[in-house]
């Protein structure tokens, strides 16, 4: 029953990332930089702050428990500075792919690795035991993946480029499937973040921090080592395209209107680690579904997302057999989520 808990929540979480692209039409008369940068505030630092204080224990500071460690807090933020290049191209995906075709790439690449190589560093053996169950709903997580890429090939060689750019304004496949590839690679590096930041999960813990949420202290250390990368970026695109100004060219209404779609944008980003957090804690310490729950995650965020490409008629003019064969990618996806509590 836990399980089934754990799973629910995460999936919630999941919606809520899936959902994050979806106010970026609502914000007017801003450069994409600049919506990137204002959102990424809000989803990398003011809501995963939010969320790590409320993981302090009574009596404790976050900045005494985040510490406490030393330079242990060094390593989540320098995977969160390598993630924070996967996030910044997957925004990039998303712009030449779509939110169907692009999140599913990048994050079954994201998922495989993510969930592969922490495993590996830990010395698990990935050919017997709890480790081959791991690498079968990896491998058939990724396999769902491919073929959800296989539809997205299929619609672009259907569509004419009127269709495409109908679809997605910028839509360029090769280009957007290289760095969706690039993406997944270093997006993976989130979840290295979490596994280096487990002794300062272990120190809230004995501080007497809540099980449901003392993830939430290290996924802010990875987001803010996220946000400088992106951060750097964004200003750069501000100097290099002098979008600096699209910041004050709006007043009143509409930057309040901006403003409140990317903290919403912000919110529904981070909903996916929070749900993650408390869902992880519903699962038995060491076990599969544990080590599998950023598989689990990754392939939800793909399930989600193809329903929001369907709902934002991404795949509108694709023909009958691409949508049976992204039917049948969404249908493989879910079978590897439940297919290791069945093995176990």
């Amino acid at each position: 029953m836990n399980t089934i808990i754990g799973l629910i929540i995460i999936a919630i979480g999941s919606l809520g990332q899936s959902s994050s692209y979806v106010p970026i039409n609502k914000v007017k008369n801003w450069s994409w930089e600049c919506f990137w940068l204002i959102q990424g505030i809000f989803a990398w630092l003011i809501f995963p702050l939010i969320g790590a204080l409320l993981a302090v224990p009574s009596g404790f500071s976050l900045t005494e428990l985040l510490f406490s460690g030393g330079d242990t807090i060094l390593k989540p933020i320098g995977y969160g500075v390598l993630w924070g290049i996967g996030g910044l191209t997957f925004g990039l995906s998303m712009r030449y792919l779509g939110i169907a075709l692009g999140q599913s790439l990048a994050l079954g690449t994201c998922s495989a690795f993510g969930t592969l190589i922490p495993a590996l560093l830990k010395g698990e053996n990935l050919f017997e035991g709890n480790g081959l169950i791991l690498l079968i709903g990896v491998s058939i997580a990724i396999a769902g993946i491919a073929i959800i890429g296989y539809a997205g090939a299929l619609k672009s060689r259907n569509m004419s480029e009127e269709e495409k750019k109908k679809a997605v304004k910028d839509f360029a496949l090769k280009k957007g499937i290289l760095i969706a590839l690039l993406a997944g690679v270093m997006s993976a590096c989130f979840n290295l973040g979490l596994e280096a930041g487990a002794p300062i999960k272990a120190q809230l813990l004995e501080a007497g921090a809540s099980t449901l949420l003392a993830l939430n202290p290290v996924i802010l250390l990875v987001t803010t080592g996220g946000f400088i990368t992106n951060a750097v970026y964004c200003l750069y695109q501000n100097y290099k395209n002098k979008s600096f100004r699209d910041y004050t060219s709006i007043t009143g209404a509409n930057w309040i209107n901006n403003l409140m779609f990317c903290a919403l944008a912000g919110l529904l980003w981070y909903s996916q680690f929070f749900g993650l957090g408390i869902g992880q804690s519903f699962f038995e310490p060491g076990s599969v579904m544990m080590a599998f729950s950023w598989s689990i995650l990754m392939s939800l965020n793909v399930l989600f997302s193809n329903l929001w490409g369907i709902i934002l008629k991404e795949w509108k003019g694709s023909g009958q057999k691409t949508i049976t064969i992204l039917v049948i990618g969404l249908l493989v996806l879910i079978i590897s989520i439940i297919l290791p509590q069945i093995l176990k």
